[in-house]
């Protein structure tokens, strides 16, 4: 019976999102809801991303999709935030969350990182 309550408690969750609800940000809830908004009511519960990358079509200019950052918003199971929360969107929805304990510049470059040379 708990299995079915919290089944539909959870298919509740993102309709409540939709009404008005605060988007949680521990990273379990996080990405299970963030799927169901859309940039604009992304951008009215957290705000403006920090950095905003447009991927655009080479010949025509088109946007094909965004890269939205958010510097510590997310926190893991352990308690601690991630550096970085990076939305990918095609067109008006989320289709990957990453979430990165490395510093976005804000360059829009990646940071540069230096590989760690394991010798056996």
């Amino acid at each position: 019976m708990r299995v079915l309550t919290a089944a539909f408690l959870a298919s509740l969750s993102g309709v409540a999102m939709a009404g008005g609800d605060e988007i949680p940000l521990s990273e379990h809830e996080f990405v299970a809801h963030i799927q169901t908004a859309n940039k604009a009511q992304i951008i009215e519960h957290l705000g403006e991303p920090a950095r905003v990358v447009d991927v655009k079509d080479d010949e025509t200019g088109e946007v094909m999709g965004s890269i939205w950052h958010y510097h510590y918003l997310n926190t893991a199971v352990n308690g601690d935030y991630y550096k970085t929360t990076e939305l990918d969107f095609v067109g008006d929805q989320v289709v990957t969350v990453v979430f990165s304990t490395m510093d976005d510049d804000g360059s829009g470059e990646p940071t540069a990182v230096d590989p760690e040379i394991i010798q056996q």
